[in-house]
């Protein structure tokens, strides 16, 4: 199966300079609208079976379009909300630099837990969990590859990419993810595999499912070719 990671688009506390977190009522702004509508119109064409989102309303607002365009209901699943910031919640990020949790965070993330919130290890294990929890679920009910998207916050997809990439969480930090971009994760019965990351515009008609080639291959071959298997996902 094949998950489309979306960040939600443009957001008011991005452009105020905040952090949002949980914040409840925090919106889209104009152009964050205009980037909604944007992807819906770049995934319309593709054959998605689910769409799951965080309860954020700037994630709901965001994949608000596609939903109507594809007739589908989105799914909200708890553990895709944004990282609980605790005490920094709401507090301008200009002020968060002096902190010295503000460090750990952006070298050590394993470590870092916001004071009366949660630590960003907590967040890329129940992340993980949900969205391979999800994607299961599709490949009981398929055969072959599906395209599913699920729309979340920067630093859940970064702490997912981490996972999907092998890396450690402590350089989830060298991931950027942009407001509205897409990354791409192909999950296998033997290990995932990360085709696109912070795409904002390029053509997607090559994440349509295809047969899968006569070598059965469902990863990269010798020679360095993507084998386009998609049974095994």
């Amino acid at each position: 199966m094949t998950v489309i990671l979306l960040r939600h688009g443009l957001s008011t506390s991005n452009t105020g300079g905040t952090l949002a977190g949980r914040s409840p009522g925090v919106e889209l702004t104009d152009r964050g609208g205009g980037q909604a509508r944007g992807v819906a119109a770049r995934l319309a064409s593709l054959p998605i079976t689910r769409i799951v989102t965080s309860p954020m309303l700037r994630c709901q607002r965001t994949v608000s379009p596609l939903a109507a365009d594809l007739e589908l209901e989105p799914v909200v699943d708890d553990r895709l909300a944004e990282v609980d910031y605790g005490e920094w919640t709401g507090r301008k990020i200009k002020d968060l630099l002096a902190e010295p949790l503000w460090q750990v965070v952006q070298r050590h993330a394993s470590a870092a837990v916001f004071p009366g919130g949660e630590g960003l290890a907590q967040v890329q294990a129940r992340a993980v969990s949900a969205i391979r929890e999800h994607d299961r679920a599709l490949a009981e009910l398929h055969d072959g590859d599906r395209l599913w998207v699920a729309c979340t916050h920067g630093d859940v997809i970064k702490a997912v990419l981490a996972d999907a990439l092998g890396i450690h969480l402590d350089g989830f930090q060298r991931i950027m993810v942009e407001p509205a971009s897409l990354s791409v994760v192909r999950y296998t019965r033997t290990a995932p595999f990360v085709t696109r990351m912070n795409d904002t515009g390029s053509d997607l008609s090559g994440l349509a499912p295809s047969p899968a080639p006569e070598s059965g291959a469902s990863g990269p071959v010798p020679g360095g070719e993507i084998g386009a298997g998609r049974k095994d996902g």
